[in-house]
């Protein structure tokens, strides 16, 4: 009697671990099949490691990666409901470990930066080599738990009376076994149905462990191949990602709780989508500020990606060092350097422009393009007149033509990112190109590349106005911050623009 217990308690708790791997194969399937237009293709273009030349050729041949897709979804859909219901266990567990090992070495944790997209920072052991060790142990056993592979048996064995200590079968002599043996079909109909409430109101979660949605149907959407320019040695494309959503400057003006949400909704894993969303689109390029650079470094180095950085630097002037960010900016791998626009501003308003000199050629000395960025077009004429010529300009260009743009008799030079007013009539982070006919003057005169920023005035104008009037006037990019579902739709309105362009200036990059 006490060993019949100790093996119905064994077979319970292989039959609980067996349906909750079940469940979890089962989920993930569901929701890729619920979702319509779930794809592989992200995920796979993601990939890194020794088998990502594999996984990226199925992500670029349309009849393999529509395969994928499908093996995916139904794939995990079958596996899932063989092992809850115990029906073809062995077969189920093979398929499933097979799958998971695909899994784990699509993004292996293991190696720098020891990284799991989907579950943290995890070294070697992650949930799918668990959940694979765990089916191994299913496969290898001979008891596999209750389940309708027990009835078959049994059905097939006729007449046998069997020991239930040392054998798995037991004979569905009565109705407790039968029961026994079915008891995991309620428990599917109920959490199936707990399931079904829970996509109908919330809608499927297209973030299953094995996925990194990047949003194939709006990659089907775009109309052509972004134009690329160069800066330097680098070539990149017209339309490049700003870093300010990342890092959470909203600029929202009296909307305290944006800066909040920009973070809470840029997860690490969100941030990781929208880049390889971007590249896949034909951005190649983004400008940062100093402190999102571990983040894209730890990116670039998880997923392979040969996107070029502009990171923005200020010197550290309680130190008196104006070169301690650009040493640590060539430390993270760096691809282009640029003096960050607020600290031009400042050290021009405060007459210390030796110091952007300084930079500038420290920059140019370790190798690299040196860029200088501004908010006030008094700071970049400052520059010109005392010879201090970058590699390019990064610039706010904008109309001013909006709601919450105070009067230009109102603004005062270097007031951006500078004493916020209550006064509705006064600068309220809402203006940042404060006098744009000066600075569309200056940039047709320029001879060097120029880069506008804050083309939509954080918001305030329409894309298709905001590319049009920056290319228009002078830009050879724009610098746009983004979220992942304007993506596409930003770089097909950039390539409309550039396709439909009047501008007097010639293209210097």
């Amino acid at each position: 009697m006490e060993d019949s217990r100790q093996t119905i308690l064994r077979r319970s708790l292989i039959t609980l671990l067996r349906v909750a791997i079940g469940w979890h194969f089962l989920y993930e399937g569901l929701t890729k099949v619920l979702a319509g237009n779930w794809t592989a293709s992200g995920y796979l273009l993601g990939t890194s490691g020794f088998l990502s030349g594999f996984f990226h050729g199925i992500a670029n041949s349309p009849a393999l990666l529509k395969a994928t897709d499908l093996m995916n979804m139904y794939g995990l859909l079958l596996i899932g409901i063989a092992l809850f219901i115990g029906f073809f266990i062995r077969f189920a567990s093979l398929a499933g470990i097979l799958l998971l090992t695909l899994y784990y070495f699509a993004y292996p944790p293991f190696g720098s930066p020891l990284l799991d997209l989907s579950e943290g920072h995890l070294f070697i052991v992650n949930r799918q080599f668990i959940e694979a060790l765990a089916l191994l142990f299913i496969v290898i056993s001979k008891d596999r738990g209750f389940g309708i592979d027990n009835l078959i048996k049994a059905i097939n064995m006729p007449g046998k009376k069997q020991d239930p200590v040392r054998d798995t079968v037991v004979a569905p002599t009565s109705r407790r076994e039968v029961l026994k043996n079915l008891a995991t079909l309620p428990v599917l109909g109920l959490m199936g149905w707990g399931a079904f409430r829970s996509f109908r109101l919330y809608g499927a979660d297209v973030m299953s462990g094995a996925t990194v949605q990047v949003k194939q149907t709006a990659l089907n959407e775009l109309k052509g191949t972004l134009p690329k320019g160069k800066i330097g040695n680098h070539e990149i494309s017209r339309l490049v990602m700003g870093g300010n959503l990342i890092g959470g400057w909203a600029h929202s003006r009296d909307l305290l709780y944006v800066p909040s949400l920009f973070k809470a909704y840029n997860t690490e894993k969100k941030v990781y989508e929208t880049l390889m969303l971007c590249e896949n689109a034909g951005i190649n390029t983004i400008n940062i500020g100093f402190p999102s650079n571990p983040l894209i470094q730890k990116y670039k180095k998880f997923t392979g990606s040969k996107i070029k950085v502009i990171t923005q630097v200020g010197p550290n002037m309680e130190k008196n060092d104006y070169y301690e960010f650009i040493n640590m900016a060539i430390d993270f791998g760096v691809d282009i350097i640029q003096v960050q626009g607020n600290w031009c501003d400042w050290l021009v308003r405060d007459k210390k422009t030796d110091v952007i000199q300084k930079m500038l050629e420290r920059i140019r000395s370790q190798g690299y393009t040196a860029g200088l960025g501004a908010h006030t077009i008094d700071s970049l004429i400052g520059c010109e007149e005392n010879g201090i010529i970058p590699d390019y300009y990064m610039q706010t260009m904008h109309h001013d033509n909006y709601w919450s743009a105070h009067p230009r008799e109102n603004r005062v030079a270097f007031e951006v990112d500078g004493e916020k007013s209550p006064d509705h009539n006064r600068f309220h982070d809402n203006c940042f190109c404060l006098f744009p006919d000066r600075t569309v003057e200056f940039v047709n005169r320029t001879k060097v590349p120029v880069m506008g920023f804050k083309v939509l005035a954080a918001g305030a104008i329409e894309p298709k106005d905001g590319f049009k009037w920056a290319f228009e006037n002078g830009a050879d990019f724009v610098c746009v911050g983004m979220f992942d579902f304007q993506v596409v739709e930003d770089v097909n309105i950039a390539m409309e623009t550039l396709q439909n362009i009047n501008r007097p200036r010639a293209w210097f990059a």
